[in-house]
Order: structure tokens, then sequence, then C-alpha cells
């Protein structure tokens, strides 16, 4: 059952051939096999999933209505708040936050009668591309266990490439859906900023945030997002905009598909393997009918250095509030008066107020230190002399990125690229090297910039065995244009249907 889609457990669920029960209890007994080298989840809901499995079949039997995700488990970012349990972000700061409310996206499961099984591991706060920076712990890529599986959706991708759950929930600030996705060769949807509520998810950057929907296959992308997209008036930025039923058009092919390609996506720097398998997918399209045009996009070029301002910019006024006495961790309060009365004897009572040290130990003590990096680089660039010549100029720039999608989606159905430069690297091995972290995010940050929707899709692997993801991009509100694009290619190859063995 765990190699099953979620769509085919739907499907043998509803006719009775398995139940609610035994496709969880498959699930948790993968669990149990391999979580302890993947490192995916932070916290496992064993027993409170079993009983929700049992309460969907009894369900069934009385031939009440049920939801579309009816006994299928589901693993959710540790990023979105859940009524009772405690929501960490991956980060000592929240680690006794229990909230005492479910983000909108987590009663939409709940409704669809959808088994949370698990919470999966994150960089904390969403900032990182490796899923190295949990407080607790970091994750390994399945397909090559000294590797990492991107960032800072992590856990998120990598039980599905170890078949821990047949879909799972992330988050996507600049890629951190569609890369892990990309290096743990699973498909993750990145939705237009307003397809789904954020009411819930704990901010980092609160003008590019974005839940998602991640999967093995495209079908179950469509019908996951179908259940988790819609307005929200709880969230200020949620789109009025009906939902398509996606499930229903995912398979129906598109007629005088145009697909815009960026040359500049292939410069030096891309790993070679992967241009290969990108340029192979493009040749798959034109035997699908396809037309292939090339475009331009003169600000791309820009997006990291105006995506790298604005995220640190937002993330250093979103975390301001983790001081240690409105919310998050406190430090010792003992041990800091015992350190300010020694330094008081030894400068004559010069010093640090007690409340000031507090503040500062708490969050020196809370935050890990790529938190620390982007909430001084952004409280930096905010202050007094220095918002014009940065945080403004950034905000111009994005107008331009945002405007030069415009442009090409008035030329073609979608934009054909990367999603990242290489593939998945050893751990460790860019930790010391922010700038090269930075770059992970290359492909996938104007997305964000932009607004715009973008997918990530198995396309290869390397002669390493390491996954290769394809990237789509489609203009805002247009997923069920981009779903159906990523199926044809999806329908025409089997690379979603590799999985890696972990021994």
């Amino acid at each position: 059952m765990i190699d099953l889609s979620a769509t085919s457990l739907l499907a043998k669920l509803q006719s009775g051939e398995v139940s609610s029960e035994e496709v969880t209890a498959a699930f948790l007994d993968r669990i149990n096999a391999v979580e302890s080298r993947v490192g995916a989840f932070l916290k496992v809901n064993s027993e409170s999933a079993m009983q929700a499995a049992q309460a969907v079949d009894k369900k069934r039997r009385s031939g009440a209505p049920l939801g579309k995700l009816a006994g299928i488990p589901i693993a959710v970012k540790d990023i979105l708040c859940t009524e009772g349990e405690a929501t960490t972000c991956g980060s000592r700061m929240l680690e006794h936050y229990v909230p005492p409310y479910n983000a909108t996206v987590v009663e939409h499961l709940l409704a669809s009668d959808a088994i949370v099984i698990g919470r999966t591991n994150m960089d904390e706060f969403a900032m990182g591309s490796s899923t190295e920076n949990s407080a607790y712990k970091p994750t390994s890529n399945p397909w090559d266990l000294e590797r990492i599986p991107g960032g800072s959706s992590g856990g998120a991708a990598a039980c599905l490439a170890a078949a821990m759950a047949p879909l799972s929930i992330g988050t996507d600030t600049g890629g951190s859906i569609r890369q892990p996705a990309a290096l743990c060769g699973v498909v993750g949807l990145k939705p237009t900023y307003g397809r789904v509520s954020r009411f819930g998810l704990v901010a980092f950057a609160s003008s590019l945030d974005q839940v998602g929907p991640m999967a093995t296959t495209v079908e179950d992308t469509a019908l996951l997002l179908e259940t988790i997209a819609g307005h929200d008036r709880r969230d200020s930025t949620s789109a009025k905009i009906d939902v398509p039923q996606y499930t229903a058009s995912v398979n129906s092919p598109l007629e005088n598909l145009t697909i815009g390609v960026v040359p500049s996506h292939y410069q030096d720097g891309l790993d070679t393997e992967i241009e290969s398998a990108v340029k192979e997918a493009i040749r798959v399209y034109e035997s699908l009918g396809a037309r292939i045009k090339e475009i331009e996009m003169p600000h791309a070029q820009y997006g990291i250095a105006t995506y790298y301002f604005i995220a640190p910019f937002e993330a250093s006024g979103n975390l301001a509030r983790y001081d240690g006495a409105h919310y998050g961790y406190r430090t010792d309060q003992q041990t800091m008066l015992d350190e300010l009365s020694e330094e008081a004897n030894q400068t004559d009572g010069a010093g640090e107020s007690p409340l000031v040290r507090m503040y500062r130990k708490s969050r020196s003590e809370g935050f890990g230190s790529e938190v620390q990096r982007r909430v001084m680089l952004g409280t930096y660039a905010l202050s007094e002399g220095y918002y014009d010549a940065y945080y403004l100029k950034a905000l111009k720039v994005r107008r331009l990125i945002r405007a030069d999608y415009d442009s090409a989606f008035d030329q073609v159905d979608c934009i054909l690229g990367p999603v990242t430069a290489s593939p998945a690297f050893r751990r460790g091995e860019k930790t010391n090297d922010p700038l090269a972290m930075y770059l992970e995010d290359l492909y996938t940050v104007n997305a964000n910039l932009a607004g715009v929707a973008g997918i990530s899709l198995p396309c290869g692997l390397t002669s390493e065995n390491l996954p290769i993801g394809l990237h789509l991009q489609a203009a805002p509100f247009q997923e069920e244009k981009l779903l159906k694009v990523a199926n044809m290619y999806q329908s025409a190859t089997d690379w979603h249907t590799r999985r890696p063995e972990i021994q």
C-alpha cells in the first residue's frame, strides 16, 4: 500500500478493498522502519492517527458523507498551527508553543477526513535550503542518506520520497516546496500568492510565504490543492477567486500549448546533467505537440539580491515579537541576574539593564545562527538612512521582475526551466558558505517575488542516482493550466515512479 498514490489508495478505500486503519498502519510501520535514518518527522501521531483512521472507517460503514481525502494519511510541516500540538517551526524559540487553534489549511485537512500522521522537520522558521538549520536534527535525503533533502520543507519532501506518507503539506517563501521536491524526486507546487490561506501559518516573510501541496504524482497534487485552496476571511491576503475542480481537468492535455524557455537559465553554473534532463523534457513536450518559444526575462538576474533584501526585512519585523517577554523562549532568569550582578561589581555598576539583557540572551539562545543572520541583515537595512537605499530599491526591482512575468505570459502558456543548479549536495558542504546556500534558490525566488504559480516534478536522475527536477511556472491563478501541463509530461515519462532504496 505504501507504494500507491493517494488517488489509488482512495479508490481502494472507496471500494472497500482496504480500510483506513490498514492504510494508516502500513505507513506507520514504514515510519518505524526508516524514520531513524531519514529524520523527516519532528513528531509522529501514532495513536491519534489510528484513532482518526478507525473513526473514518466507522463513518464510511455508516454511509455518512465523507471528505475528499477520507482515510488518507498526510504529513504537515511544523510551521502550521495545530490545536493542542506543539508547533515549533524547527526552533528552540517555540519549543513549548502549543497553539489553541488550527491553521485554516489544517482545518481543511480535518474537514476532508484526512489522517494527520505527523509533523515534518524544517529549517528554523523556514530559513534555509537544506533542512540543516533545524534546531532539533538534520533530515537526510532518502536517495543518499549523506546528502541534504533541500529546504526548508525538507522533511515534507523526504517523507514522500521514503514512502512514509502519500501526501504532505509544505510552505514556499523562496522555493521551499519546489527545491526539496526536486532534490527528493517528488512533486511540489507553490500556488499563486493568495490562493491558499496563510491564517495559522507562522510568518517568515509575509509578502512571500505561501502554503502548498506535495505528493508523488501531479494528480495527487491536484487533489490536495483542491482540498486546501480557497478564500478565507481571516487572511486579508486571501483572494476571493473560485477554486476550479483540479482533479476533473488534470488529465486533459492542453492543445495549442506554447512553452517559454529563457536562454539565460542555461549558463555557467548549471550542472550539465540537469541541463541535459531539462532539455530532454523540452523535446518530450515538442513530441506532444507543444510549441517552444524563447523569451527574455531581463530582470531575473536580480532575483536573488532582491529576495535576500526583502525576505530578511520582513523576517526582522515578524520575529521581533519573540523577545522572551511577549512570546517564545526566555533565558534562565537567575543565571542572567547573577551575571549582571557580577558584571556590575567589576564595572562600578555600569552595564546592561536586566530587561535589555533578558531580550538579548533570550533571542541569542532561542534563535539559531541563520535566523540571527537574517534578522540582523533585515534590521540593519531597515534602519534610518538605509531604507531608501535597500528596501525601497528592492521593491522597485521586484515590480520589474513581475513585469517580466506579465510580458512573458502574454506570449506563452507557461515557462519551463530547471529547479536547481545542482543535485543534492552532501551535509555540511555549504554550511559555512551562506552565499553558496542562498544561490540554491536561484531559479525559484522570482516566482515568489512575482506571486506566480510554480511546480516542480521529476524529470531525470544523475549518474549518481540523484533526482532532477523540472520547473514549470504559470500566470497568477492559472494552477489548473499548470497542473495540466505538468501532467502531460508525467503521463509521457516514468520518472515519478522511481523510488530510492533505503537500506
